[in-house]
């Protein structure tokens, strides 16, 4: 780090900034840069929007033109000695420890002004507060510093710690996801964690729920024939065998990866940690939990484009993350991966196979196949390296489920199957069937560490919690909820957060083969739901006080409900069966005008129903059509 970057406004998260940008210059020998910039013109533009304002003895134009200098005058050099004033501060400093410092005071708007000079130096590091002078109670983060950041491609702090460096006993925490961006970002933090005598460790999270809330969201809104066409069944049996495993599996080769270039390239032992869910969350909650001094994410994450500005799970952890957070904007690829990049070519059919893998894992997929191959000699990639690959880094027989999908699941009945035993991994959840293994092949946990669960214990532990009711899931698949169960899922607010959890809920009973929900089982799903929700929304405790006055026998309609007529409960809540979002609005929008249409004051289930389904009739036609196009499969 040669040339650090600072800029400064007198704001406490200003000052904080200077202090750890003296003690980062003193560890690595670094010139600093101390940046104000004064906005004069602006200040000369409302004066002349006030000037209607003057005594009239001021409007005479002579006059006016006078008061107009003297205050240009005034203005800029009161702003410049402002701007002096705040760099002597770093100055200062600099000086006490013998530190090369250079200011800069451009004029004009602040970010525009800051973005140029960063994008025209050759920094290696840019830090700046999280927040400035205009900062209020609620602020997440100040106007300036979120657009210089969306602006450059230079490694920037972005400092919310006001303590001195020396007084936090933080670690420092790195997100790795298989980005270059992100070994990146691990490699600087294990300079900084060296430097300050600061553990380092790195945490992959990857999401094995997400696709079935959307196919459970969906399923109701769906046309007859699109249902058909997509094959919740299939689809879902897929995900379940192939890719949740192998998630797992992919997000942890990425932290074996991280811990080898610790190891190999710095000589350190680094620690890892794998977590499930959404990315941001489970950081966020990660970081609340440990309390780090810095987070370093990538800018951008490894499903990202390049021309992106920043990553949404880096968006989210900019504005919510309770320490210090470091965006990683230069590149490291470790050795395989550009091995991989330099000596391997794709076959076209290759190419065309990992095309149909769905987006959200084709990124890291394809890394996967790329060590795989590296690893093995492979000089150029088809069809039948993917299938081996995908056989290594997936459970038993996956690469064959990839081609006969519809026939395994035919023949699959495990969940109605008496003999299934479920292994749980306690580290990881990692679930194995009929065979306890002798090491989790995710995490590497010993065989102690899995928790035997079959079908009849888990039909007792039912019984005793006041009998079990089956419950069809939305692809047909019937599990057995426990009544105490039941009610701990009554206790989440109704609507998308109680689909929700239950989505989540039967997501990993599936998962784990495990065929009866308990009321323990269902209960560590819901806390940890709700734990993420009050983690990432200040208000979720006060929406959990209202849903328990619902749930208490209000059942009146919801007060923020807009609408130009009257909709009954039942119709608001056969509305709220179609995904939140555009989907949902579009659909208030077509009912509420077929109502005034037809001259409906109030909208009912049955009315709300028929233009629903007038809406499914006339999808059906215009997919009927498509379907129809000649030389359409």
């Amino acid at each position: 780090m040669k040339k650090i970057y600072v800029p400064v406004d007198n704001s406490d998260y200003s000052d904080a900034s200077i202090a750890l940008s003296v003690a980062f210059a003193r560890m690595f020998g670094s010139q600093l840069v101390g940046s104000h910039v004064y906005a004069a013109k602006m200040h000369d533009v409302r004066f002349k929007q006030m000037e209607y304002t003057l005594p009239e003895e001021y409007q005479d134009e002579v006059e006016l033109e006078k008061q107009r200098r003297i205050h240009d005058t005034l203005i800029t050099m009161g702003l410049q000695l402002i701007s002096d004033s705040y760099l002597e501060v770093m100055q200062q400093k600099c000086t006490e420890f013998g530190i090369p410092f250079e200011p800069r005071m451009p004029e004009g708007k602040h970010y525009i002004k800051l973005v140029e000079d960063i994008q025209e130096g050759d920094y290696d590091l840019v830090i700046m507060g999280a927040l400035g002078m205009g900062a209020v109670k609620d602020s997440l983060i100040g106007g300036v510093c979120e657009r210089v950041v969306r602006r450059i491609n230079t490694d920037t702090l972005v400092v919310r710690d006001l303590e001195p460096i020396e007084e936090s006993e933080g670690n420092i925490l790195v997100g790795i996801d298989g980005s270059p961006e992100s070994f990146s970002g691990l490699k600087t933090a294990i300079h900084l964690g060296r430097k300050f005598n600061k553990q380092v460790e790195a945490v992959g999270v990857y999401d094995p729920y997400l696709h079935y809330i959307v196919f459970n969201s969906v399923v109701n809104v769906l046309t007859e024939r699109a249902a058909r066409t997509f094959r919740f069944k299939e689809q879902e049996q897929l995900h379940e065998e192939v890719i949740d495993t192998g998630l797992a599996k992919i997000y942890q080769s990425h932290l074996e990866v991280a811990r080898s270039i610790a190891k190999e390239e710095h000589d350190y032992a680094l620690k890892i940690t794998l977590l499930d869910g959404k990315a941001y969350e489970k950081i966020l909650q990660y970081a609340r939990k440990t309390n780090p001094w810095l987070l370093v994410l990538g800018r951008i994450g490894v499903h990202s484009e390049q021309d992106v500005d920043i990553g949404s799970t880096a968006e989210n952890l900019l504005r919510l993350a309770p320490c210090n957070i470091l965006l990683s904007s230069q590149r490291y690829f470790p050795q395989i991966d550009v091995k991989a990049e330099e000596t391997l070519v794709w076959t076209q059919e290759a190419l065309d196979r990992m095309e149909k893998a769905p987006p959200l894992v084709r990124g890291i997929a394809k890394t996967a196949v790329h060590r795989f191959a590296i690893e093995r000699g492979h000089s150029v990639i088809t069809e039948s390296v993917i299938d081996m690959a995908m056989e290594a880094i997936m459970p038993q027989r996956a690469s064959e489920k990839l081609t006969r999908v519809a026939k395994e699941i035919a023949e699959q009945k495990v969940l109605e199957s008496d003999a299934v035993q479920t292994y749980i991994c306690g580290e990881c959840g990692y679930a194995a069937h009929n065979q306890q293994p002798v090491k989790c092949p995710v995490c590497s946990s010993s065989p102690e560490r899995f928790q035997r669960v079959d079908k009849d214990s888990l039909q007792n532990v039912a019984v005793d919690e006041g009998g079990a009711a089956e419950e069809e899931t939305f692809d047909g698949v019937r599990l057995q909820w426990s009544e105490q169960a039941k009610k701990a899922l009554r206790g989440v607010p109704r609507g998308y957060m109680r689909r929700n959890v239950k989505a989540r809920i039967e997501k990993s009973a599936r998962s784990q083969k495990i065929a009866t929900i308990t009321n323990d089982f269902a209960t560590q799903i819901i806390n940890e739901s709700m734990g993420e929700a009050a983690a990432v929304r200040e208000d979720a405790p006060e929406l959990r006080a209202v849903q328990a006055q619902t749930d208490a026998g209000n059942t009146g309609v919801a007060q923020n409900f807009e609408s130009p007529v009257q909709w009954t409960e039942e119709a608001i809540e056969r509305l709220n069966l179609v995904p939140a979002g555009f989907m949902r609005n579009i659909t208030q929008t077509r009912i509420e005008q077929r109502a005034q249409e037809n001259n409906v004051t109030q909208v009912t289930l049955d009315f709300a129903a028929r233009v629903i389904e007038d809406g499914r009739s006339l999808a059906n036609e215009v997919l009927g059509e498509y379907y129809q196009q000649p030389n359409q499969e």
